[in-house]
């Protein structure tokens, strides 16, 4: 005899106890008011084949690298307008490494001399912010943009849209965790002054003699090589290095400095984490192309800024749905703690959206020497992704799965019926403005977005049996 539970385990352990064969269903019931909302969308004529074309259209489409530009060109950025990471957010709501970073940019902009005049122009409305991803753009932690910050800027061959992103500095005391010391700020300006326009004659060359970086073929092996994409990027950067250090080199004999290129190489060789800002652009391109698809269910965005953790959704428009950012569970660097920890911040989330990063930790399972948890964890986290998403990606395979694909196209429904929220393995920026990074670790959305999410779809579901 074989007995079926469902739910809560004690009932089985009972049975186990008696020597009874037991088959565990590991089953929970939604999230609590849900109910109505999911028997809507579940009889929603359009939800199958809408979440079907949704989830097709981001396995698809593919992304290469085919400029390097500065912000201010690349996206019309004018002085004194700011882009940052995370749904819509006012400086009054800001964090603390928000705050820093956008100080930082400030002066980077010749706007204020030092970090603490900078307030006052945000105050006032002198400086303007607004969200990387109303911009085509993403950007790592506070992702903030300065129209001086030189950005890559990534391609769908087969519709010619464009996503960017800005040039990673590297882990540590940077603007992108709050910090905005002098050696942070010179960084910033070597970055600008030598790294952009250096990167930008490498791509442009490659591009023109043998075909743009194809960066969504280095993430697909990237996969394969120990890599998740998101907290772990050595494989990534050392092939797109790979391919660019010829034509760095090559610049030589163009009039770049000999010694600059050799700066150049030795910075994205040392930073591991430089192909993350490869890596979110890709993911957003494609997922953009789910935008709009009325009747899905699909996410096509989760970022935070540091305040706020917003989702978007393919069949809602450009609306977010947001809650209260997490702190991170993980580990910390020398002597921080949780209450150095800001909130979570940052659109590489991006990155699990897409089936990767969080997503993929059974690709990296050394990733828990840096984040926490255990490789059986990591393993565990992959298969669990699979019960609230669309499908597998067919181009990033997980090896250690047998080839399995990625968990790909998260459902709001199934995430409102599972209450398996979405894994995410993120760095951690200190609470206040200055600090830098304190950590990294592992972290959830705020649960309440999801049902938010379904009430309005399930609205618009009703609408449109109404219209019928």
């Amino acid at each position: 005899m074989r007995v079926v539970t469902v739910g809560v385990g004690l009932l089985g352990d009972a049975i186990e106890a008696q020597a009874v064969g037991v088959h565990r269903v590991d089953w929970r019931p939604p999230m609590p008011g849900t109910e109505t909302d999911l028997a809507t969308l579940a009889l929603d004529p359009l939800r199958a084949q809408a979440d079907a074309r949704a989830v097709q259209a981001v396995i698809d489409t593919t992304a290469v690298l085919v400029d390097v530009l500065p912000a201010a060109e690349a996206l019309g950025l004018e002085r004194g307008r700011f882009l940052h990471a995370g749904p819509p957010l006012t400086w009054e709501r800001a964090s603390g490494p928000m705050r820093g970073a956008l100080m930082g940019a400030a002066v980077l902009e010749g706007l204020v001399e030092h970090p603490d005049d900078a307030p006052a122009l945000f105050e006032s409305g002198a400086a303007t912010m607004e969200p990387c991803h109303h911009n085509d753009a993403v950007g790592p932690m506070a992702g903030v943009v300065a129209p001086s910050m030189w950005m890559f800027v990534l391609e769908d061959p087969a519709t010619g849209r464009r996503t960017h992103c800005t040039l990673n500095e590297g882990l540590g005391k940077v603007l992108r965790y709050g910090a905005y010391s002098p050696e942070v700020l010179a960084r910033l300006r070597w970055m600008g002054d030598v790294l952009g326009p250096l990167l930008q004659g490498a791509v442009r060359a490659v591009r023109d003699e043998q075909g743009p970086v194809d960066v969504t073929g280095v993430l697909t092996q990237m996969l394969q090589m120990g890599d998740e994409a998101h907290n772990r990027n050595r494989a990534g950067t050392l092939m797109l290095l790979r391919d660019l250090a010829p034509a760095l080199v090559a610049g030589v004999e163009r009039g770049s400095s000999a010694a600059d290129v050799a700066d150049v190489l030795r910075f994205v060789g040392g930073n591991d984490h430089f192909f993350l800002n490869l890596a979110m652009p890709a993911c957003k391109l494609a997922l953009d192309a789910a935008r709009g698809t009325e009747g899905s269910a699909m996410v096509v965005a989760m970022a935070r800024n540091g305040t706020d953790f917003g989702i978007q959704v393919a069949g809602t428009g450009d609306e977010w749905f947001t809650g209260p950012a997490q702190v991170a569970d993980g580990l910390f660097l020398g002597d921080y703690g949780p209450d150095d920890a800001n909130p979570d911040i940052g659109d590489s989330a991006i990155t699990e959206t897409a089936g990767i990063g969080g997503f993929a930790m059974a690709t990296a399972p050394a990733i828990v020497r840096l984040v926490g948890g255990s490789v059986p964890d990591a393993l565990a986290t992959t298969r669990r992704m699979h019960e609230i998403t669309l499908a597998e990606h067919t181009r990033w395979a997980v090896p250690v799965l047998d080839f399995q694909g990625t968990p790909t196209g998260i459902d709001v429904t199934r995430v409102c019926r599972t209450g398996v929220l979405p894994q995410i393995n993120t760095g951690m920026a200190g609470r206040v403005a200055g600090t830098g990074q304190v950590g990294a670790g592992l972290v959830t959305p705020p649960a309440e977005v999801f049902p938010a999410a379904l009430a309005r779809l399930a609205e618009l579901s009703r609408a449109r049996e109404g219209r019928g």
